[in-house]
């Protein structure tokens, strides 16, 4: 398919694991062995196919493919959980004819169930059925769950040596607080690259990307970003002035799915841009934009369209950074509401009325004349996230 790097076959499968009639198996086959950069969920409870992934990289060896399911995170699921991975893993490398460790799993849905590997065994041969008659959006659709749209981005990059492509795919609309990186995610290049340096890519690109956003303040299980560079363009990126037109190419694929992910948040009708400056430090900075975004009451004002500056001051006031109250100012839509302790003159709901129509919200929060600065985007929360989450399992 015409929207994959070069080297790259697309399988899916319908297994039923929540839903009869739609693709929740997909499968990315590397024609030629990849080296592969990864990231994971920081939180303690990591599910199995995050576990078996990390146990694969850690050899170092190279990569084949990747496999995606949805409708059961197989997380929480103890030993069984883990030999069901392997298992389910197995029967995919089988039908692809690569070895079983060059496969890495990945998985959404429900924390705690097993997987019903009876329908594993129907669903994987139809992989080996469809692969290379499916392309990069059939892979996203096929890890879905709540997410309203696909999320995936190809950008063609000219090197010295030739033209490479890199295609980002992603999935996440709820629990997403990544601190890592996102709920599922998958970027491919035909690029070949060292792999240390592929991975020290991915460490700066997710920590100016994914890392800074934030739909609910809960971080998965489950959360997984993988990259793979199998050198199939036969071009090289290895001169510094390649790494770094790679580098910034991956950064700006992955800013773009890290925004589609707030947008997409489960009843999210609101992007919030935290811009927050004059810190300590950095790591203040990012305190505060962290507080406001996670403030449920920030994102219903910004939900309802709400001027409502005193509970953007009373997040940064108990965010746990270092700032003298007088020093603080905020601004909204590029109106400046609070300033020297207490809110500035004039009528804010009408100047704020429009622009709290729009769907990106920015808000300027500054504490001084530090040189800490942070930016997050954050979704508000409305009546459908608690309705969706409310019925998730049903």
């Amino acid at each position: 398919m015409n929207d994959l790097p070069r080297g790259y076959k697309v399988g899916t499968a319908a297994a039923g694991f929540k839903k009869a009639g739609r693709d929740d198996l997909g499968v990315i086959l590397s024609e030629v062995p990849a080296v592969c950069a990864g990231m994971f969920t920081t939180n303690a409870f990591k599910a199995a196919p995050v576990l078996v992934c990390q146990e694969t990289l850690d050899l170092g060896g190279p990569v084949r493919a990747v496999m995606a399911n949805s409708g059961l995170a197989n997380a929480c699921t103890g030993d069984e959980g883990m030999a069901n991975c392997r298992r389910s893993r197995e029967m995919v490398a089988d039908v692809l004819g690569v070895f079983h460790g060059q496969v890495l799993p990945m998985s959404t849905g429900v924390i705690g169930a097993q997987f019903d590997m009876a329908a594993w065994e129907r669903a994987v041969p139809q992989i080996g059925a469809s692969l290379g008659s499916k392309g990069a959006e059939d892979f996203v659709r096929a890890f879905m769950t709540t997410d309203a749209f696909p999320k995936l981005l190809s950008r063609d990059v000219r090197l010295s040596g030739g033209t490479i492509r890199l295609t980002g795919m992603a999935k996440g609309a709820g629990m997403i607080c990544p601190n890592m990186a996102t709920m599922l995610s998958v970027v491919l290049t035909d690029a070949a690259v060292d792999g240390r340096a592929w991975q020290d890519m991915f460490h700066r690109a997710v920590s100016l990307t994914f890392n800074r956003v934030s739909v609910d303040g809960d971080t998965s299980t489950n959360d997984t970003i993988l990259g793979l560079a199998n050198g199939a363009s036969g071009v090289s990126a290895v001169r510094q002035e390649d790494v770094i037109l790679l580098q910034q190419a991956l950064t700006e694929v992955l800013g773009t799915l890290a925004h589609m992910l707030v947008m997409d948040g489960e009843g999210a009708t609101k992007v919030m841009h935290i811009a927050v400056t004059g810190a300590k430090n950095d790591a203040d900075a990012e305190k505060v934009a962290r507080t406001v975004g996670h403030s449920q009451l920030v994102k219903t004002a910004m939900y309802g369209r709400d001027a409502n500056w005193g509970r953007i001051v009373a997040a940064v006031g108990r965010s746990g950074a270092s700032f003298r109250p007088q020093d603080v100012r905020v601004s909204l839509c590029g109106v400046e509401l609070f300033r020297n302790g207490q809110p500035l003159a004039g009528d804010f709901d009408e100047q704020l009325r429009e622009p709290l129509e729009k769907q990106d919200i920015y808000m300027e929060i500054s504490l001084g004349g530090g040189d800490g600065c942070y930016t997050l985007q954050a979704s508000d929360l409305s009546h459908d996230y608690v309705s969706l989450n409310a019925d998730y399992r049903s």
